[in-house]
């Protein structure tokens, strides 16, 4: 029913100054939209919506997550912007932060300024 329509992907920020200068400064992301209930980035052609709340508790797994071309210029444009990413004792992580899944996916995970978890992967071709 829905496999056709355009998907809203939704999260959450209590500074909408903040997270427009992180989504849209830092990653890139057009405003398509700011005002008091949320801010709208277009991100290549998905809308992402952050609702402006009064209180945000983050929750422990990837809210977001982008598939690029280069992992690692990606990481290094955030290491560049002061952006870390997060480091997992349990993964066999790269100095850069990288973990390669078994699948050989090489996959990256860093925070938005409320802490929301996003990440971001290079499939492997073919």
């Amino acid at each position: 029913m829905l496999a056709t329509e355009k998907l809203v992907a939704f999260g959450a920020t209590t500074d909408g100054t903040r997270a427009a200068a992180f989504y849209g400064g830092v990653l890139g992301l057009p405003i398509r939209s700011d005002d008091a209930f949320a801010i709208a980035f277009d991100a290549n052609g998905v809308e992402l919506r952050l609702q402006k709340v009064e209180r945000l508790d983050p929750r422990p797994f990837t809210a977001l997550g982008w598939q690029v071309a280069d992992i690692g210029r990606v990481v290094h444009h955030l290491a560049a912007s002061h952006i870390a990413t997060e480091r997992y004792a349990w993964l066999d992580q790269d100095s850069a932060g990288v973990w390669t899944a078994p699948s050989g996916a090489r996959v990256a995970w860093f925070k938005d300024p409320d802490g929301n978890l996003l990440s971001v992967a290079q499939y492997p071709a073919g």
